[in-house]
């Protein structure tokens, strides 16, 4: 079993800056990719940014600039720096993990969620 925690998040007034963490644990050999959604009330989730074990990162057009993904591998946990906050930044963000357990399966791991609102 694996587990995908998210922390971080709160309400910044717009132009601000929000640091997001999610870290797995439990049965993991490996994580190949971890990424943050977001879905805002009313709307589809979508991708943020994502990176990979090897550091390749992609991010949606929105957010170039302004957000950065990092990870440390040795934690399995990823980061999502946010600064530039603009109140179309709100929404629930989730966190994804992809890869495989100490027992050869594939997993795919989602987070409860946590909540950023920008307020203007």
């Amino acid at each position: 079993q694996v587990q995908v925690v998210e922390s971080g998040g709160g309400l910044v007034q717009a132009g601000g800056s929000l640091r997001l963490s999610c870290a797995a644990s439990g049965s993991i050999f490996v994580i190949n990719a971890m990424g943050w959604y977001r879905q805002a009330p009313g709307k589809q989730r979508e991708l943020v940014a994502a990176i990979t074990s090897g550091g390749s990162t992609n991010y949606v057009d929105s957010v170039k600039g302004r957000f950065t993904i990092s990870r440390d591998n040795a934690k399995n946990t990823v980061y999502l720096q946010m600064t530039s906050l603009k109140p179309e930044d709100t929404a629930v963000y989730y966190c994804n993990a992809q890869g495989r357990t100490s027992f050869g399966y594939k997993f795919d791991y989602w987070g409860q969620g946590t909540q950023v609102t920008v307020s203007s």
